[in-house]
């Protein structure tokens, strides 16, 4: 009586096995090869040198400030719907006409807003209270040679938040 019939290579479990693990391997690094290929990280910067030093430039942006002793207010004020920012200096100085404010997500990129606030007669600078998703906003006031940054909370209920140079 021959057996040979049962023994067939293809209903042994043991040989599958063996063509399957080495098989799933190769289809699991072309499925990765295709999604590095097809994605952008975005994490590595072409012109790194020239971001190199733009850091420099703004760290010394944050030197000045400190240097003059500036501090800014900005007031969340909801009766007026408006957002005031006020500017100190330990030192006398002349203030810009326009100063640039921006609100920057810490996570989401999109929702960024850069607004260049105009010098009011009173001497803060006012725009419409912006609308703002819940969640940790980095906040920088900046103008030509100096630059204040500080971090708010929303929605936290602070009305609130006070800039100081960051110490050098």
């Amino acid at each position: 009586m021959n057996t040979t019939e049962g023994n067939r290579w293809y209903r042994v479990p043991f040989v599958w096995l063996l063509i399957g693990l080495p098989l799933t391997a190769v289809v699991g690094s072309f499925v990765s090869l295709a999604l590095a290929i097809h994605s952008d990280d975005g994490l590595v910067e072409d012109d790194y040198y020239k971001r190199g030093m733009e850091i420099n430039r703004q760290l010394d942006r944050d030197k000045a400030a400190a240097a003059r002793g500036l501090e800014s207010t900005l007031d969340f004020d909801d009766a007026h719907h408006e957002l005031r920012v006020r500017l100190n200096a330990r030192q006398a100085m002349a203030w810009p006409d326009n100063v640039t404010l921006k609100l920057m997500h810490a996570t989401r990129a999109g929702l960024d807003k850069t607004v260049l606030l105009p010098r009011q007669a009173d001497g803060s600078y006012r725009m419409p209270l912006p609308d703002l998703a819940p969640g940790h906003w980095n906040v920088q006031i900046a103008a030509q040679d100096w630059r204040l940054t500080g971090s708010l909370f929303v929605p936290r209920g602070e009305r609130q938040l006070v800039m100081r140079p960051v110490s050098p």
